[in-house]
């Protein structure tokens, strides 16, 4: 090793420097962790590198600091906040940045939107998540009055926390002084009242009766809104106030039920897309809290609104209970550049919605059809004509069966296919065999009641390029050991595999993927990056010794029932201090940024390297063999 590090010391560091400038995070601190040549060169590279992204695992501010150095270079920074909180602002706010994604800032006050105003005058893309949602943590309207006067080049702005708890008082006059350039808009959560006052060219509540205000925001051309209420007021105040709109995004999960008042009738869609630049619209009532629908809102809404949507691209129409297949064909003959559809809860959305749908000139790629239970296999055999199909989306029409799967298995473009709650069997599987199931990246069979363990063998055997790398098969009652050995037998470089609430999945499923090897590397269980096992009814104590290093050594995420034994899963999160371990039923997901009292933190990909070179910041060791077995031969039994 000596000779080796005396030999690399004799190279340009300049040539080592370019060929280090041009790896990811991941790989830059997997070379460092190599030796000491390359470390240092690591270290001198982050004081001008241009990108950074640390979102694979939640760093402390011991662990940050050396990561962060003063650096003129760096415009980009997304860093995920977990374990931060003010302290460690001025490591985040860097004066040369131009975009800044801060993930999970629970413990940041308002603090942070008021410093990144001061000091980043040259931001153009602004992402913050959860700030201020712990508990002692506060955001004032003067907050944010620092951040949009500050960032004068702001084009992008996306504040995914709840406005509404913090930035009442002058909340709409704050926004006239955002920058002209700013063409998206995002948040988090914010009342309709709130954003009818916005977008209200009157007389604010806390302003001079004389002092009328302008319109702000008069560049924004895409707007994503979560709120309390959809409103027909609201709807206007949008399509009158932004004139340049291309894009609306909006989205209510209301308390109680709402009056018409505070509700959307047939008269606020006709008032969408008043200036016809409209390319994407999704109007989506949750039922997050309460089971409701726009029941204002009738076929003839969506023909009066259909008049000026001939150019969109992409709808999204969710809680539309009272529109019938007239509503939702006048949308499909009306919209000739249509190539997104998506219908939830269409309570009276039938086979008819599709029947003349080659009449039509539409080359649908992504359709999404749940919680439409009078879907039947007739209209996925006339959808299917679009063979242009790359997402499809079926859940929860329970409806559905083999005779679905056999006009499915014409799809060849196919990436994504959610099959969640349908009356499919392992035979009807066998569909996909072959074209579609090469082609698949994601696949999700929750909740098919009827598959058993040969619904592996229906789905791979045969077949050998698969590039599917997110695997759904949770809710499967008929699912055992043999099935998951089955499914390790076939190789398949999965990224993410879920398996919640099979009651017959054991310690064995977990040995079998800790053992499997899909990769030139040979390494174990080595491209899993997450792993839901919760509730699985014959996980035991074996299950965590094949759960901890050196198996599965790209995990991030990892579902266990936490009641199975608090002291083992304690003891996981110790052994692997940067795994997300969940164990209160929560949903994983690489995209989910809601962390709670159950989770602790990992690593992925070649985060090992990562971590390594963390925590030897720290002098911490998080070595601990005692109790795993041998690697090499418990991997025989499984070869």
């Amino acid at each position: 090793m000596e000779n080796r590090e005396e030999s690399l010391d004799q190279l340009p560091a300049t040539l080592l420097a370019t060929v280090m400038t041009k790896l990811d995070m991941a790989s830059l601190f997997s070379l460092a962790s190599t030796c000491r040549t390359f470390r240092g060169c690591a270290s001198h590279i982050l004081t001008f590198l241009p990108n950074f992204e640390l979102l694979d695992i939640a760093p402390t501010i011991n662990l940050l600091r050396p990561l962060l150095p003063s650096n003129p270079f760096l415009r980009s920074l997304k860093v995920d906040c977990g374990r931060l909180d003010d302290s460690a602002i001025n490591l985040l706010v860097h004066p040369s940045l131009q975009e800044l994604s801060l993930y999970n800032c629970v413990d940041f006050s308002g603090k942070l939107l008021s410093e990144i105003g001061a000091n980043c005058a040259d931001l153009r893309h602004l992402y913050l998540d959860s700030i201020a949602e712990k508990r002692g943590r506060a955001i004032h309207i003067s907050d944010l009055e620092e951040l949009l006067s500050g960032c004068t080049q702001l084009e992008e702005l996306v504040l995914m926390f709840d406005v509404s708890l913090f930035l009442r008082h002058n909340f709409a006059w704050v926004w006239a002084l955002a920058s002209e350039k700013l063409t998206s808009l995002e948040i988090g959560y914010v009342s309709s009242v709130m954003v009818t006052e916005l977008l209200s060219p009157n007389v604010g509540s806390h302003q001079p009766s004389n002092h009328l205000r302008p319109f702000v925001l008069p560049s924004i051309r895409k707007l994503c809104l979560s709120v309390d209420y959809i409103t027909d007021t609201m709807v206007g105040a949008i399509s009158k106030g932004l004139t340049n709109l291309i894009h609306l995004d909006l989205r209510d999960a209301p308390l109680i039920e709402p009056t018409i008042t505070y509700d959307l009738t047939n008269a606020g869609l006709q008032q969408i897309n008043q200036h016809g630049k409209l390319k994407h619209l999704s109007l989506v009532r949750s039922q997050e809290f309460l089971i409701t629908y726009f029941k204002r809102v009738n076929d003839l809404g969506l023909l009066l609104m259909a008049d000026k949507c001939a150019n969109m691209e992409s709808i999204y129409l969710g809680g539309f209970c009272r529109v019938t297949d007239s509503g939702f064909k006048t949308i499909l003959h009306s919209c000739s550049s249509l190539f997104k559809l998506r219908v939830s809860h269409g309570t009276h959305l039938t086979d008819l919605v599709f029947h003349d749908i080659s009449a039509t000139s539409l080359s649908l790629t992504h359709v999404t059809l749940r919680w439409c239970n009078l879907l039947t296999n007739h209209a996925i055999e006339n959808l299917v004509l679009n063979l242009g199909l790359k997402v499809l989306d079926l859940r929860d029409c329970k409806s559905l069966g083999d005779e679905a799967l056999r006009a499915i298995g014409s799809l060849t473009e196919l990436k994504s296919l959610l099959l969640d709650g349908s009356n499919i069997s392992d035979s009807g599987l066998s569909y996909l065999r072959g074209r579609v199931i090469n082609s698949l990246s994601s696949l999700s069979v929750r909740g098919c009641k009827r598959l058993t363990d040969k619904c592996i063998s229906a789905l791979f055997q045969g077949s050998s390029k698969f590039v599917l790398q997110e695997l759904d098969l949770s809710n499967l009652p008929y699912l055992s050991d043999n099935g998951v050995l089955a499914l390790a037998k076939c190789r398949i470089a999965l990224t993410e595999l879920r398996m919640r609430h099979c009651p017959l999945i054991g310690d064995t499923s977990v040995m079998a993927l800790a053992s499997n090897q899909v990769d030139e590397e040979n390494r174990y269980g080595s491209r899993l990056r997450l792993l839901d096992l919760y509730n699985c009814g014959g996980i035991t104590q074996l299950a965590f010794r094949w759960l901890r290093k050196p198996y599965f050594p790209r995990l991030r995420w990892l579902g266990v029932t936490g009641s199975l034994n608090r002291d083992l899963v304690d003891a996981l999160a110790r052994n692997r201090p940067y795994l997300h371990i969940a164990c209160h039923a929560e949903e994983l997901g690489t995209n989910q940024w809601n962390y709670s009292d159950s989770l602790f933190m990992h690593d992925y990909d070649e985060m090992d390297e990562l971590e390594q070179w963390l925590l030897e910041e720290e002098g911490v060791n998080i070595d601990d063999e005692d109790d795993i077995m041998n690697v090499e031969n418990h991997a025989e039994m499984f070869r």
